[in-house]
């Protein structure tokens, strides 16, 4: 669990460099370096992209772990050269090389890696295994949370999510997309992408859509699951979890408004 004793729900974006934000999402005249100082105190996370292609310096994530507010939190996207291999049993190396590279700078705002896969990578239960053997839930006595983004339906079986469970590692859920959607609560912590903005509706979602979103978010963080997601194996206990949901791709113009407005109304709720 976090930091909090009551579950948190946080709700963000993908990075938050974009210029087609600028005069949309920040105001006219912000000036480039203050637009992640301007991002968290509208939102309460952001799924960092920038690592998934390269590495970054501990004294950047130190950097934007002091622009950002107390409560705030990142999510970060591991390295697609732990992720984009044949043999997964392989990235060991590119693992810890990643977790090394400072991420702990991030102190308590240090929030779930995501490990994204290919859309072509199939399910090899003994590979996959591997992997998720490979991934510390403990660095220098701070805890490391896992969860991994799976994009072939090959995975939409209960082995899966067998797996999943017994590492402890959240099985990412697809949401608005045609990546296959794997619902089933696998740790203490729940992770959503989803994808489905409209450039046409000024929140990127019809306020009846906005509302489902916020209603499954509260489901999960009360322990139960959305009747309407699709599960795939054993039912998980219920038990309060924390939910990390992201506002990913789609229309991505309209996704810091769609965050805002699921923001507005979890609190109102």
């Amino acid at each position: 669990m976090s930091r909090a004793v009551k579950p948190a729900i946080r709700v963000g974006i993908g990075g938050w460099t974009f210029e087609p934000w600028r005069g949309e999402f920040y105001p006219e005249g912000l000036v480039q370096r203050r637009e992640l100082e301007y991002a968290s105190r509208r939102l309460t996370s952001i799924e960092v992209n920038g690592t998934f292609y390269g590495s970054q310096k501990p004294e950047t994530f130190a950097k934007w772990h002091d622009e950002t507010p107390e409560d705030f939190m990142f999510a970060l996207k591991g390295p697609r050269f732990a992720t984009n291999r044949r043999v997964l049993a392989g990235a060991g190396e590119s693992v810890e090389r990643f977790l090394a590279s400072g991420v702990l700078e991030f102190k308590d705002k240090l929030g779930p890696i995501n490990w994204q896969f290919a859309a072509s990578k199939t399910f090899d239960p003994d590979d996959f295994e591997a992997f998720l053997g490979l991934l510390p839930h403990e660095l220098n006595g701070r805890r490391i949370r896992h969860a991994v983004e799976v994009r072939h339906d090959s995975f939409r079986v209960p082995a899966f999510v067998d797996l999943a469970r017994s590492y402890k590692v959240a099985a990412i859920t697809a949401g608005d997309s045609d990546y296959p959607q794997i619902a089933d609560p696998t740790t203490d912590f729940v992770y959503i992408r989803i994808m489905g903005t409209q450039e046409n509706l000024p929140h990127g979602y019809t306020p009846e859509a906005l509302d489902v979103w916020a209603a499954r978010a509260k489901t999960f963080a009360q322990g139960s699951v959305p009747e309407d997601l699709a599960v795939i194996g054993t039912p998980a206990a219920a038990t309060p979890r924390d939910v990390f949901l992201y506002v990913i791709s789609g229309d991505k113009v309209r996704n810091p408004a769609a965050a805002m407005a699921l923001i507005e109304r979890l609190r109102s709720g």
